[in-house]
């Protein structure tokens, strides 16, 4: 049981809580790059772990009612199945062959997608005037729902990547007028039988190491309650550059960025992102204050039609003579 390896447990469990994603993408090459775990191990482990920690972190969002429960059961009809056959497929391919390397690969782009797509989210619901719906309706449309999530299942099975960041994917292509706290909340509770499939599999035909999976959940399930509960309750703003930063750095870890990349990428988006915000503010300040006050303009003029009234310190000054 490794002290140092709880305190990345909880890390890692802040930021499934708070973004729905980045157990797979984050702890895994974690497990592989910083504790030498050999990389099958890591993946069954982490799975495992996964498949304990997260529904902690979907009963908060269950109770504070951010989850569409009919995006759920359809990504669920097809993630579930094909999450257990990619296990089958990953043995059947021997496992860390050039596949693997392969969908790492296309999950990264497609994080980095996901990026961009936040960010023009971002701005058009900056741009848009305020007054709309606080919960617009959803529209779940299924046979592609299903589809998509059966390819986020494959994919996870494989690689132990993608059950939060995929499916995020996944809900920002079909639904780009789910709120940002829904997205968390649907994304962590599809999960929770998602990963359960997988690590099912994995237990079976990988290589689970109980030692690494409890210390792994020794961190991640306190920090995954943290992570939920401050998501749930944050404005959707923060939570949306909260999934920015973190598929970020989820991306550059798979396409094999060195840690000192990933930081400094992620520092400069979040920099930027910072700037932008207080030259929007400010802008927005001017033009608030350059906008008359409604009911005060013409305020001095008299209406057509009404007698000029003088000040009433002259009708003070004619009876004092």
């Amino acid at each position: 049981m490794s002290p140092v390896l709880a305190l990345a447990g909880f890390g890692v469990g802040v930021i499934v809580g708070l973004t729905g994603m980045g157990g797979g993408a984050l702890m895994t090459p974690v497990l592989v790059l910083f504790f030498g775990v050999p990389p099958l191990a890591a993946v069954s482990s982490d799975l495992v772990a996964s498949a304990v920690m997260k529904p902690f972190g979907s009963f908060v969002h269950i109770r504070r009612g951010t989850v569409n429960w009919r995006l759920v059961g359809w990504l669920c009809a097809g993630s579930v199945p094909s999450a257990f056959a990619g296990v089958l497929l990953m043995r059947a391919v021997g496992g860390a062959g050039g596949v693997q390397h392969a969908v790492q690969l296309a999950l990264g782009g497609a994080l980095l997608l996901a990026v961009g797509g936040l960010i023009v989210k971002a701005y058009r619901d900056g741009s848009r005037p305020a007054g709309g719906p606080s919960k617009p309706e959803i529209r779940v449309r299924p046979l592609p729902t299903a589809l998509l999530g059966a390819v986020g299942g494959l994919v996870v099975g494989l690689t132990s990547v993608g059950s939060g960041s995929l499916i995020i994917v996944v809900l920002l292509a079909l639904y780009p007028m789910l709120r940002a706290n829904d997205l968390v909340g649907t994304d962590l509770v599809q999960a929770v039988p998602l990963v359960a499939a997988a690590a099912l599999g994995h237990v079976i035909f990988g290589d689970f190491h109980l030692d690494l999976s409890l210390a792994i959940l020794v961190g991640s399930i306190p920090g995954v309650l943290i992570g939920a509960r401050l998501s749930s309750r944050a404005p959707a703003g923060a939570v949306r550059a909260a999934l920015v930063l973190v598929l970020l750095a989820s991306a550059l870890k798979l396409f094999g960025a060195s840690n000192l990349v990933v930081i400094g990428a992620v520092a400069a988006v979040a920099l930027a992102g910072l700037v932008v915000r207080v030259v929007r503010r400010s802008g927005a300040a001017r033009s608030g204050a350059d906008r008359p006050v409604p009911g005060r303009e013409g305020a001095d003029q008299p209406a057509p039609g009404r007698p000029v009234t003088p000040p009433r310190d002259a009708y003070a000054g004619s009876n004092s003579r």
